[in-house]
């Protein structure tokens, strides 16, 4: 009897501990954010994604890179050009096919962050017709708006998944120059107007507040002071993660783990024509949000580099993103070793840059 007992309460005791370890396990959640920076579409890429048939496909631009892209939770991207209808254009005023954004989306982008300076290339038709078609593929995004009352209903983009809710708002400095036409809005960088966003955030209990940011100076690869200072601005008034893109290269990333805070100055060319050094690439920044017992906290945050290979295939120049670490060692991939050198050279590039510059954010 008496070892029945015994084994009884052994029984009882682990099934309680398993319990609340069960329960335990359930009050943490994670996700995973991936940051990508400029999809931008220049004249040789609308060339090249145009089909026999008139048509346009953007699919293998991003086949390589697809893989870590639908592996994150939450992907969101800065997309610098406008779905503003034929005729299709890049430089200097963007309008690219609509498939730009479907192949993007079908690659695993769930995002899409519209204030740059290239949001009003087709001026308020452009920036209408952009939105509705982001719309009609049932992808979020923010940024641009059709109205005040559009800005009012969808400001703060709360995106929820794993427990975890995060409120994302998008600013840029500006839109080269062109007016923002009534109705429509644009998140112009102003630090009252961005004050009054975080507030409306706050009353939605967001886990974590994001501000996606388009700034700073064209190809300088360290930040000047007015990012410097309106980074502490933002930080001083509750924004928890800074994303920025712009300048076209990359620039540093600083994680600093007893505030939780975290910023990515510029995140550089995702996808492009632009072939300089320095801006044939970009980084991708992956972070993990963890939530436990209602706290959510930055538990990991690494940069993933980038680079465009542009092969010419049967006379036609093909852009395909590549993930550098899976191929800086493929030579015999590359059918231009021309290119596998210049990609070689981002890489060491990228590298100096952000190991020197970078806090607690490794490659």
């Amino acid at each position: 009897m008496k070892k029945m007992k015994i084994i009884r309460i052994i029984l009882f005791t682990y099934i309680i501990q398993l319990s609340l370890s069960v329960n335990c396990q359930n009050n943490t959640d994670s996700i995973s954010i991936l940051f990508i920076g400029d999809i931008m579409g220049h004249d040789s890429q609308i060339n090249s994604a145009r089909q026999q048939d008139g048509s346009y496909n953007y699919s293998e631009v991003f086949k390589y890179i697809k893989p870590i892209i639908s592996k994150a939770d939450i992907a969101i991207a800065n997309l610098e050009v406008t779905l503003a209808g034929p005729p299709y254009k890049g430089y200097p005023q963007f309008s690219s096919p609509d498939t730009l954004a479907i192949d993007a989306i079908n690659a695993g982008i769930d995002v899409f962050c519209t204030a740059n300076n290239h949001t009003l290339d087709r001026r308020k038709s452009g920036l209408i017709r952009t939105i509705k078609i982001l719309d009609s593929l049932n992808i979020q995004h923010t940024g641009t708006f059709i109205s005040s009352k559009d800005k009012s209903t969808h400001t703060p983009l709360l995106i929820e998944k794993n427990n975890i809710k995060i409120a994302l708002i998008n600013y840029t400095y500006g839109t080269n120059g062109i007016p923002v036409p009534s109705p429509t809005v644009v998140n112009i960088i102003n630090r009252n107007n961005i004050i009054e966003d975080v507030k409306k955030a706050k009353l939605l209990n967001p886990d974590k507040i994001i501000l996606f940011i388009h700034w700073g100076t064209e190809y300088q690869h360290q930040p000047n002071k007015k990012q410097l200072d309106l980074a502490d601005f933002c930080f001083n008034n509750d924004i928890d993660i800074i994303i920025g893109s712009h300048p076209h290269v990359i620039q540093k990333s600083l994680w600093v783990k007893d505030k939780d805070t975290f910023i990515t100055y510029s995140l550089g060319n995702f996808v492009s024509n632009q072939r300089k050094r320095y801006t044939d690439g970009g980084q991708m920044i992956k972070i993990t949000l963890k939530k436990q017992n209602n706290i959510t906290t930055i538990t990991n945050s690494k940069y993933i580099l980038t680079w465009v290979y542009t092969p010419f295939i049967n006379n036609k120049k093909h852009f395909y993103i590549l993930p550098c670490s899976e191929y800086e060692k493929n030579y015999d991939f590359f059918k231009d070793k021309n290119q596998f050198n210049k990609m070689k050279l981002f890489i060491s590039d990228s590298r100096l840059l952000l190991n020197n510059n970078n806090l607690n954010v490794n490659e």
